[in-house]
């Protein structure tokens, strides 16, 4: 992005006090184990008082503070006193250079007080005053997570805090991406067309409220939640007319499009009473791929025809019990068609459903404990007695693991102990065990494999052909609180790898990072939070391993999760607590709905892979992005016109593996944004792990690219006018400044390389074809 340094207040009161004493609160920070130094090296600092005012300079209506009195006349004069508390603090700094914050929350309500007592202070702090320090600073190369203010306080609530919505931020932003792509790849067209006028800057909007770390982490209040998934379903509205358009103008047809946005509790009016319906496939990746999908029906056999007019194997599930009960009358199907999708890069495909009337009549259902389900890659074995998963091997590498899932709960604490006061909630994830209740110790189970472990816990375990992952989705709540205890639920797999502490999450679906139980890297813990303190963010994946095994977990929103055993795995789902925890919110996590007044209830999803440590980023790292960009369905009732192209995409060819379009926008009314992303660490892969180089003027089938220039990646500046200061790592080396040319709108065939973990940021002069 070209920042010069990067400056936050909020890490764990233990790493802090150690910087204070070492005066090591300014450090360089390398971030990427694979861009080659300085790309992704950025010199951090971290704020005096959180992002609050020094304690006696607050200055707001709501502040108590005497101001500063500099007339030497007044008896209460006061500036020699105000000047000596300001300059103690650059005492646990290297310099006296200090950024600092003033004001907080809620303040500056009246700022002409603000500014009256900040003009008196005179203050200037600029990195390039720390930088013409001329001082060599320490490396750090982990992350500052989990974040703890006390013994008992650690901000891990945050992390699988609000879970629907966590999803609901995902699901928008493949949406977002999908509406990007298609106003570029239509043109003109997409935006006024036979379905009216429609934007995708009302959806852009409310992705970048959403974007709030409130909203992120679901620390807001539930009437603002509300209020940012109002905002995203109406964005979604304004591109809905955008992607009709589109298609329109891809395919030649004008027929309605409808959108059934509530496929996950297999709702959908149109493929419900429907006797004949077209469905459109839309893949928002660079490369072709095979997705499952699960249409809620009321026929018993289907016939289904793909764009050449082939037929497709299909198979048809009665509905769950838990979807019966998730759904509350919004839906009447009974039956769920499943099929397998193909879809072309960065493009569509059209499946024709119809109803075989001259079909045998629906098998009957049956309860029965499967021992053995597998496809040609992999083979998932149950524990006959109980229910329980019991092992997972991999058919091709001949791996085979020992493989326990079950579900069970923490106890929130209410605050009430002998070590501390302070509350399960919002943000704060504190259980008043380390042991957590098994919710039961064995399912029943029913076809395509159906576990049940409580009234308001289940799982369906799915393995579709040609997968090389399990597919657990899971339904929990509402989480009962008859009993007056909060419950945090969690699912954890116990299995024989022998993970020695370790396990690995990833930053933000980039980096993978290690981690170890009750250990930092840069400092001496003393654990006060044996499971709190042990949870970490985990945005796409987090995996175990040993020399010989890795499980792979993929997971459908950012959630938080920890291994507190040698070769387990657990990560928390759902959340519903009695008590605030006076961080903020003002309110307990309780959330209920019109449709849920008893609770919320959650349903997602897990994909799991077992591999070789050597190659298994080549299964996750793709499948992670499947989940986070998933295909678009949209329908259409009766037949389709003959004339109607059925198939498109808008790619030349698809992009190597290793290579994801990252972005895709519209620009300007001749240009567009593209951002290409290296998905693959140096380490990872022996085949991935490479540089990829791209020509743009091959990239896409219905635009041409006349012109080209880089930018940072936050698009906002001209990366041949990009210049970072120079920072010395404690280590001597000297960090160059990062200074790229490229040719600007130059029409030549330009060819771009991308390395390990690198993205790149292009603006497009395009021509539509």
């Amino acid at each position: 992005m070209g920042f010069d340094g990067f400056f936050f207040g909020r890490l764990d009161y233990q790493d802090r006090a150690r910087r204070m004493r070492s005066k090591e609160q300014e450090l360089l920070w390398r971030a990427s184990d694979s861009l080659t130094p300085p790309m992704a090296d950025l010199f951090t600092g971290i704020l005096p008082n959180g992002y609050n005012p020094p304690d006696g300079f607050c200055w707001d209506q709501s502040c108590d503070d005497p101001p500063i009195r500099d007339d030497p006349d007044l008896e209460d004069y006061n500036v020699d006193d105000v000047v000596q508390r300001f300059v103690n603090i650059s005492t646990v700094y290297k310099t006296n250079h200090i950024i600092m914050t003033m004001g907080s929350d809620f303040q500056y309500e009246n700022a002409n007080l603000w500014y009256k007592n900040l003009d008196k202070l005179s203050l200037r702090q600029r990195p390039a005053e720390l930088h013409r320090a001329n001082l060599t600073w320490p490396l750090k190369t982990d992350d500052f997570l989990p974040y703890a203010d006390n013994a008992h306080d650690f901000w891990t609530g945050t992390l699988p805090f609000r879970p629907a919505l966590k999803r609901y931020e995902r699901l928008s932003n493949s949406n977002l991406q999908t509406c990007n792509q298609l106003e570029v790849l239509g043109g003109s067209a997409s935006r006024k067309g036979p379905f009216g006028v429609g934007d995708s800057h009302t959806m852009k909007n409310a992705m970048a409220v959403a974007q709030h770390h409130d909203a992120v982490s679901g620390t807001e209040k539930q009437h603002v939640a509300n209020d940012y998934a109002r905002r995203l379903a109406n964005g979604w509205l304004h591109c809905q007319v955008v992607v009709s358009n589109s298609l329109a103008a891809l395919s030649g047809s004008s027929a309605e499009r409808l959108y059934c946005d509530n496929l996950n509790i297999s709702v959908c009016p149109l493929t419900e009473s429907s006797k004949k319906f077209s469905v459109t496939v839309y893949n928002p990746l660079a490369r072709s791929v095979a997705s499952a999908v699960r249409l809620p029906v009321n026929g018993s056999v289907y016939i289904v025809l793909d764009a050449g007019g082939k037929s497709v194997d299909c198979q048809v599930f009665p509905v769950s019990r838990a979807t019966q009960d998730v759904r509350r009358n919004r839906g009447f199907a009974t039956n769920e068609l499943v099929f397998q999708a193909k879809a072309p890069p960065l493009g569509y495909t059209t499946y024709t459903v119809s109803v075989n009337q001259d079909g045998p009549p629906p098998s009957s259902t049956r309860c029965y404990t499967p021992t053995v389900v597998q496809n040609k890659f992999l083979q998932v074995t149950f524990d006959p007695d109980t229910g329980l998963l019991s092992s997972l091997s991999n058919l091709e590498t001949k791996q085979s693991i020992k493989l326990t899932q079950n579900f069970y709960w923490y106890n929130a604490s209410d605050g009430n102990n002998a070590h501390s006061n302070q509350s399960s909630g919002a943000y704060i994830f504190r259980p008043n065990t380390s042991t957590p209740f098994v919710i039961s110790k064995t399912t029943s189970v029913v076809q395509e494999v159906r576990q049940w472990f409580s009234p308001w816990v289940s799982q369906v375990v799915r393995l579709y052909a040609d997968s090389r992952a399990v597919e657990l989705e899971w339904t929990v709540g509402p989480l009962p609180i008859a009993d007056s205890l909060g419950k945090e639920v969690i699912t954890r797999m116990d299995t024989s790898i022998q993970t020695a502490e370790y396990f690995y999450t990833d930053s933000n679906g980039r980096e993978v990072l290690q981690r170890k139980k009750n250990f930092r890297p840069t400092w001496k813990l003393r654990q006060s939070e044996p499971v709190a303190g042990n949870y970490y963010p985990i945005n796409s994946r987090a995996f175990i391993k040993d020399d010989v095994d890795q499980l792979t977990v993929v997971t459908d929103r950012s959630q938080g999760g920890g291994s507190l055993r040698n070769g387990s795995l657990e990560i928390m789902l759902h959340r519903r607590l009695l008590y605030d925890d006076t961080r903020g919110v003002a309110e307990p996590l309780n959330e209920t709905s019109d449709i849920f007044p008893e609770g919320l209830v959650v349903r997602g999803r897990f994909l799991l892979t077992l591999d070789r440590p050597s190659s298994a980023a080549d299964t996750h790292r793709p499948l992670a992005e499947e989940v986070v960009l998933q295909p678009l369905l949209t329908f259409t009732d009766g037949d389709l016109d003959p004339n109607t192209q059925r198939e498109f995409s808008g790619l030349q060819a698809a992009l190597p593996p290793a290579v994801h379009l990252l972005t895709l926008s519209q620009w300007d009314e001749d240009s567009v944004l593209l951002r290409l992303e290296h998905q693959f660490q140096t380490w990872e892969s022996k085949v991935h792990s490479q540089p990829v180089t791209i020509q743009l003027q091959k990239l896409f089938s219905t635009v041409e690219v006349v012109g080209v220039s880089e930018l940072n990646l936050s698009a906002n500046q001209w990366k041949e006018e990009m210049k970072r200061l120079q920072w010395t790592p404690q280590s001597g080396t000297t960090i160059g400044r990062t200074h790229t040319h490229v040719k600007t709108f130059d029409a030549s065939p330009w060819e771009v390389t991308l390395r390990p973990m690198e993205i790149r940021t292009f603006v497009l002069r395009v021509k539509h074809r």
